[in-house]
């Protein structure tokens, strides 16, 4: 019988559902017992990941091909730490509040050693999934998600944004389920493939 083959994406990205601790939010807050979410069943959510060679972003074909693709004609860079980033304290909070975007949110993490940063996002039955991105992993959040950001215990990220024209940041804090962007959302992710989906318990 042969082995399924390895998902790369996988020594860069990894998910799984949160417990409701409230403990530092810089910690992994796994379930008891571990319960993983596969990138296949985020992608169900609408949140797409890649594995790119970090080290080479400036010539990377495959991030050429990405941007052509789906159109991402803005660039630029944020580096996120008590030292780089002014009013750390107040950003760290105001990014970790339930919020959604109008447009893509697309985070690609060049830099930083170990769990980098998280991003929280709601499934269908409104849990948190945590997905743990590190240097080399790429993420796109759809417009409409609810979700959140944290760096983990390291507390340093440098992340290259990537935007489809002139990049608008506003964050709509929750509730903002009337918006747009929100009912197509529900629409295409949520009302559109409803149930329960298996997941990979750890050993």
């Amino acid at each position: 019988m042969v082995a399924p083959e390895k998902d790369l994406r996988e020594e860069v990205l990894q998910a799984w559902y949160m417990d409701d601790s409230v403990d530092d939010q810089r910690l992994p807050h796994h379930r008891e017992p571990k319960e993983f979410v596969s990138l296949d069943q985020l992608a169900e959510l609408g949140v797409l990941s890649w594995r790119l060679d970090a080290d080479n972003y400036e010539t990377d074909e495959e991030l050429k091909k990405i941007r052509a693709e789906r159109g991402y004609s803005y660039m630029d860079f944020c580096e996120v730490s008590p030292e780089t980033l002014p009013n750390y304290d107040e950003k760290i909070k105001n990014f970790f509040e339930e919020h959604l975007h109008t447009d893509e949110e697309i985070r690609y993490a060049v830099a930083g050693s170990g769990r980098i940063g998280y991003f929280d996002v709601r499934d269908r039955n409104d849990c948190w999934i945590r997905v743990w991105v590190k240097k080399g992993g790429m993420i796109v959040l759809p417009a409409g998600i609810y979700h959140r950001f944290t760096l983990d215990t390291n507390n340093y990220i440098k992340a290259m944004r990537l935007f489809v024209g002139d990049p608008v940041w506003t964050p709509f804090n929750r509730p903002h389920d009337h918006l747009p962007a929100r009912k197509e959302y529900v629409e295409n992710f949520v009302q559109n493939q409803g149930g329960d989906h298996a997941i990979d318990a750890a050993a």
